[in-house]
């Protein structure tokens, strides 16, 4: 069988930053162990799959080794596939997930994410995060995530995970977060047990990120920067019950795989 396959980098305005994800558009759902083993093939932190259904599409992520419930760099990058080559004419689409609808927009170049929102609440055992992250934590909250806020952006930017450690958290993954320098506030992501041990780009953490910050800030609007690597920004709004969460995506590659 011959599947498109596409990698968008998506939460940049540049090939080799934000975050790279496959895309492969199909026309109806393959066993789970292939599109699992696509993406172990992949070796990206997520690979998405999309099967049009009436004017929407249904919509799944998987890492290299797990099926996630929520994933925006690969919702961003299959949007700006549909957009670009299935569907020029298209300003909306909407996907359908196991976390519900989920609605991108363009407008010109910037791709605008409707996501559930996900505010933490007070947890974690700050020890414990604290010796396998580093640093100095100020404090520890989570919602299917732990966020851990640090006091600068350079702290953040400053850590070395003990990803061993990471391994054994009884959440998702852990988001690390402070203040910004030239941006509202910055983040990291990371999920080893789950086959990425930093994610590049992450727009679920966004969907705890910008509740919480926006509470701090109690202004509604907000600019991100995740200070990874690679590195990524994203324009975000508090919507209550709701986030936007918009970003760029540039096209690195397609073509198409045999299986």
């Amino acid at each position: 069988m011959r599947i498109p396959i596409y990698q968008v980098d998506a939460f940049t305005s540049s090939v080799f930053g934000g975050n790279p994800a496959a895309v492969c558009p199909l026309d109806a759902w393959l066993p789970d162990e292939t599109l699992q083993s696509i993406a172990m093939e992949n070796n990206l932190s997520e690979t998405a799959y999309f099967v049009r259904r009436g004017e929407g599409y249904e919509i799944r992520w998987m890492t290299p080794k797990v099926e996630v419930d929520l994933c925006g760099h690969a919702t961003l990058a299959s949007a700006y596939v549909i957009f670009k080559h299935l569907d020029s004419g298209r300003q909306a689409v909407t996907f359908h997930s196991q976390s519900g609808e989920l609605t991108v927009t363009r407008d010109g170049d910037l791709l605008s994410l409707d996501f559930p929102a996900r505010p933490p609440a007070p947890a974690g055992d700050r020890d414990l995060l604290e010796s396998a992250l580093g640093g100095e934590i100020l404090e520890t909250w989570a919602s299917d995530d732990y966020l851990v806020v640090y006091g600068s952006e350079d702290e953040v930017r400053a850590l070395r995970p003990n990803m061993s450690m990471l391994m054994d958290i009884d959440r998702f993954a852990v988001i690390v977060t402070a203040t910004g320098g030239d941006s509202d506030f910055v983040s990291r992501f990371f999920a080893p047990g789950k086959g990425v041990p930093e994610d590049p780009v992450t727009g679920r953490a966004h969907c705890t990120l910008i509740p919480f910050w926006a509470k701090r800030y109690g202004k509604k609007s907000l600019f991100a920067r995740q200070v990874s690597s690679r590195g990524g920004e994203l324009w975000c709004e508090d919507r209550g019950d709701r986030v936007r969460i918009c970003g760029k995506a540039v096209e690195f590659m397609q073509g198409h795989i045999e299986v």
